[in-house]
């Protein structure tokens, strides 16, 4: 039999311990940033237990079963412990309120994105260097930020992009935000053995795949693959999934050779699967020594700092990584773009809440759910739990989320959106800013996507739905006045 005032209490007791050990922390970060840290800590006290059964019996008391509070949990456990009949001391409720941290999360999503709300931010491609029309279109549907990707083109057409985004923003008098990605150590095929010249090989379930530093030593009918950078071979144990563009074909390593290894090819996504040159390898259970911040990273931050509003930090994975963009953008600049910490791997995923610390040693910055290699590193059906998580993780820590990749991605790229994604976009709706990728009907996406987000704006609010008026309950009134 569960006793909720001493549940709660010792609830509450725990929340305080976890400050307290933290304590140091929470004095490195920006005095802005305290009462989240403070939050944060309270909700990550709170999620380390099960509450399940005293959420049952609060909620058979009518009171608040504590779901739905990540912003402001002490608080809320405070009121809980009050409706109960436990007297606070007054200096024992220094704890963000309710209207306080939605406050700060306001302040902190308009400071990025320009808006309070859920935003949408556009991928540029290099069409975007020479077409106006097409931006004043954009941003007459509703476009609030624009995505540059340093992996992609070179700062001559960064520069063009952002020249007439400018003049469009000119011509239409709406704002947009300029958001840039830091290209970070993607891992990338290149076929240097059989399908060097056409740059690509077939390859079929139960085939060998090479990983090598050179074809020195294989048969001319060898695929061999170069990982494109250096150290990647060595750090691969036999046992060890490896996932090549996007997933569409999975394999194990089988066995280690001086400088190669060999991987067996479990499943492959479909008939006639051709493994290309400058696709994606994952290596999902592989702690590999790479550098999250790479050289040519260092070289896109003049650029970035002089033209971007934010900057997105690629497979960033530990806080001494965040640490290091931090420093490196201080010998940039003195107002540096706010930091995007982008959730890719199941590093930066296991270590989400030291990131989010690390990052509140800024006054503003944000997460993106990066779910394109986030959903090939931890397995396509964690993808919507992991998800989930890092949404009210961050909520709990107030900063801002861009829920990004494959949002309407069948309308993007054929012109008819699928039924689960016009799911997949109104649970976008709870991140502060959803992005969409490249593709031929951009304007339409942004339509549309804009039309949800509306519609779902006004049944919910994060994870807490909230009852507007129902178009069902109001026509059953009127055609039954009774």
């Amino acid at each position: 039999m569960l006793n909720l005032p001493e549940n709660l209490q010792q609830l509450e007791e725990s929340m305080c311990a976890l400050e307290s050990r933290y304590a140091a922390v929470l004095g490195g970060v920006e005095p802005s940033q305290v009462d989240a840290a403070r939050n944060l800590l309270h909700y990550l006290a709170l999620r380390s237990i099960d509450i399940r059964g005293m959420q049952d019996a609060l909620h058979a008391e009518g009171l608040s079963s504590l779901a739905s509070a990540e912003s402001h949990i002490r608080s809320q456990v405070q009121a809980v412990r009050k409706r109960l009949g436990y007297v606070y001391v007054p200096a024992a409720q220094g704890v963000g309120t309710i209207a306080a941290s939605q406050k700060h999360i306001a302040e902190n999503s308009h400071a990025l994105f320009g808006s309070v709300g859920t935003a949408i931010m556009v991928t540029f491609d290099d069409e975007f260097a020479h077409d106006s029309v097409l931006l004043k279109k954009l941003l007459q549907q509703g476009m609030q930020v624009a995505r540059i990707n340093c992996a992609h083109h070179n700062a001559d057409v960064w520069l063009q992009m952002i020249t007439q985004l400018k003049k469009a923003c000119k011509a239409t008098g709406l704002p947009c935000k300029i958001y840039m990605d830091l290209a970070g150590p993607k891992i990338r095929t290149r076929l240097i053995n059989k399908g060097l010249e056409k740059g690509k090989a077939n390859v079929a379930a139960g085939d060998t795949i090479y990983l090598a530093e050179s074809n020195k030593g294989f048969d001319e009918d060898a695929v061999v693959v170069h990982p494109n950078l250096p150290g990647i071979v060595a750090g691969l144990k036999v046992g060890e999934r490896v996932f090549f563009d996007d997933g569409a074909i999975a394999g194990l390593v089988q066995r280690k050779g001086k400088s190669y290894v060999v991987v067996r090819v479990e499943h492959v996504a479909g008939a006639n699967v051709q493994l290309k040159n400058d696709k994606g390898i994952n290596f999902p259970d592989s702690d590999l020594a790479v550098d999250s911040l790479t050289p040519f990273d260092v070289e896109c931050l003049p650029f970035v700092c002089q033209h971007a509003d934010m900057v997105g930090y690629s497979f960033v994975r530990l806080p001494s990584d965040v640490a290091r963009l931090q420093a490196a953008l201080a010998e940039v600049s003195a107002t540096p773009p706010h930091l995007i910490l982008k959730i890719e791997t199941p590093q930066s995923v296991k270590h989400l809440p030291n990131l989010l610390l690390a990052g509140m040693q800024r006054r503003h910055f944000g997460v993106m759910i990066a779910r394109g290699d986030l959903a090939v590193e931890i397995g396509f059906e964690r993808m919507s739990e992991i998800q989930d998580e890092i949404l009210w993780i961050c909520e709990a820590a107030h900063a801002p989320v861009i829920w990004a990749t494959q949002v309407l991605e069948s309308l993007q790229k054929k012109g008819l959106a699928t039924r689960a994604e016009i799911t997949d976009a109104a649970k976008a709706a709870t991140a502060e800013c959803v992005m969409i990728n490249k593709g031929s009907h951009t304007v339409e996406v942004v339509k549309a996507l804009r039309d949800i987000i509306q519609r779902t704006d006004g049944h919910r609010h994060k994870k807490r739905f909230t009852l507007r008026a129902l178009s069902i309950a109001q026509q059953f009134l009127q055609n039954n006045p009774g």
